[in-house]
């Protein structure tokens, strides 16, 4: 592959991943048919997907041979505050820990700020459950309602994973 041609794919593909995954994900609130179909959590499922971002962009900081601890507290009060729209999203944090194994960045106190992270946001969701600020959508935590809120996700992380290996194999140095 000639040079310009790998900048020019370094850079367009990333794009079109993006724009097929939003593009995905807003044609079915465009089709009269389908849009009757959705439920306010598949609306909701765009929310997630920024926070589960912003979750992805807190651990592309970490630096190698450095502690990920406050990097794990904050994966884990994303992960929980997301998780009261869809309450399976705290099943991320697997991956999450499966990456960190993987880079050398993990240990116990990274799994003890996970656990603390999560804890703070149980203690106020239960506070505000209990004041009924909010209601508890993690009494039925597999509803089927709450599946169509993962199509969005689902196409958001795919266009990130898409972009990343692309732009790691297209990378002109």
């Amino acid at each position: 592959m000639k040079r310009q041609t790998q900048v020019i794919l370094y850079y367009l593909l990333p794009i079109a991943f993006w724009l097929l995954a939003i593009g995905g994900c807003i044609v079915p609130v465009l089709i009269p048919e389908l849009s009757e179909l959705l439920t306010p959590n598949y609306y909701w499922g765009f929310m997630v997907a920024a926070l589960v971002l912003i979750m992805i962009a807190v651990i592309g900081k970490i630096k190698r041979h450095t502690n990920s601890i406050e990097e794990c507290f904050q994966v884990a009060v994303l992960l929980g505050i997301a998780s009261y729209w869809l309450p399976t999203v705290v099943f991320l944090t697997l991956p999450v820990w499966a990456y960190l194994i993987y880079q050398n960045l993990f240990s116990l106190r990274a799994f003890i700020a996970t656990l603390i992270g999560y804890a703070l946001v149980a203690v106020w969701a239960a506070l505000a459950v209990y004041m009924n600020w909010i209601a508890n959508p993690w009494g039925a935590f597999f509803a089927k309602e709450y599946a169509l809120g993962w199509i969005p996700l689902g196409a958001i992380l795919l266009a990130w994973i898409a972009s990343t290996i692309a732009r790691r194999n297209l990378y002109v140095r």
